[in-house]
């Protein structure tokens, strides 16, 4: 990487920038995992990803948002009574 960052010094402002972004978006999942119930961590999945939950299997969904599939179903039953 050295060496590209020398030949492409704008390189590495960008890649710093990207990181720095990245690390500020896992402290706050990770604030939103020890703050949030799962139902309000679910809320605010679908208010970030909208449209994911047609292409992402439960699962995956679950895992993200740190609860079981089962947790998950009874979540999205309750929503779905809202």
């Amino acid at each position: 990487m050295n060496g590209i960052y020398s030949i492409f010094p704008e390189f590495e402002a960008f890649q710093r920038k990207n990181l720095e972004r990245h690390v500020v978006s896992l402290h706050k999942r990770i604030l939103n995992q020890l703050q949030l119930t799962a139902p309000e961590r679910y809320d605010l999945f679908l208010k970030q990803y909208p449209d994911i939950e047609q292409y992402t299997p439960n699962y995956h969904i679950a895992s993200y948002l740190g609860i079981t599939q089962q947790s998950l179903s009874r979540i999205r039953v309750k929503n779905a009574k809202k």
